[in-house]
């Protein structure tokens, strides 16, 4: 099935992004007539323009766009499009990266198998890591799974790995070694990586081969079509002390990010 991506973003199939519509004040009402050829070539004009824009961005934010190339420009962090707190619930099983008791918390759901996921993983997130914010402990990590399983059939048995491999206290090396080996991602080879970071490949094995995480990585699914996610990565900031929250997605700068967290400090 062919994969659309907009603004580095990759969108769950039969989701659409909500129109925003800008109110504007009431004032005096001006018509002013326009000759058809002056419309034509305004028209000509605008269309040039967007086509110019579009080869930069990678689409008119239809999808359609490749992945290849620099990261694509995306919108500035908003609050959720009712204009309420996004509603997460970060809990002891979800892995955290960081200080748990951290103020604010970075709640990514991602899905191992989208490329844009793992461009968002080498990029802001690594950024994220070398930051004063993470080695202060004011911010940590979150990791949730939102696996677009219709366009991505292997993204459900590489998150149920990861979780595997979270029982046995190694998530986040398990979550690098998935993004490095992106384009090997068969229950095989999900295997050969746990043996790789040194897990107890008899009870890995048997978490997966049963499907034990099963459960885990349904559940935050679920979450993340609740909390407004329509494609991957998706994230959500934040303040743990009074839920106030600003979302992020796709895979965008970490300066987007700052901005986030410094909205809801």
């Amino acid at each position: 099935m062919e994969e659309h991506h907009t603004h580095g973003h990759e969108h769950a199939p039969g989701h659409h992004e909500p129109e925003h519509h800008e109110s504007k004040p009431k004032s005096k009402e001006i018509n002013i007539k326009l000759k058809e050829s002056t419309l034509w070539k305004f028209g000509t004009f605008l269309f040039l323009g967007l086509l110019v824009i579009s080869l930069f961005t990678g689409g008119f934010g239809l999808g359609g766009g490749s992945d290849s190339g620099g990261s694509p420009i995306a919108p500035t962090p908003s609050p959720s499009p009712t204009g309420n707190a996004v509603s997460v619930k970060i809990t002891d099983a979800d892995p955290i990266l960081g200080d748990a008791d951290a103020k604010v918390s970075i709640v990514e759901f991602s899905d191992f198998q989208c490329p844009f996921c793992a461009r968002a993983a080498s990029g802001a997130l690594t950024d994220f890591k070398s930051s004063s914010y993470f080695a202060d402990g004011e911010v940590n990590l979150v990791y949730k799974h939102f696996p677009l399983n219709s366009i991505h059939p292997q993204a459900q048995k590489a998150a149920e790995a990861s979780e595997c491999a979270n029982r046995q206290g190694k998530f986040w090396e398990y979550h690098d070694t998935l993004f490095i080996n992106q384009q090997s991602m068969d229950v095989s080879s999900l295997k050969s990586y746990a043996a790789q970071i040194g897990l107890n490949t008899a009870d890995f094995n048997s978490c997966l081969d049963k499907g034990e995480a099963a459960g885990k990585v349904d559940s935050d699914l679920k979450e993340a079509t609740a909390a407004g996610g329509r494609g991957t990565p998706y994230f959500v900031i934040v303040n743990n002390d009074d839920g106030s929250t600003q979302v992020v997605s796709g895979a965008v700068p970490w300066a987007n990010f700052e901005s986030a967290i410094q909205a809801v400090i």
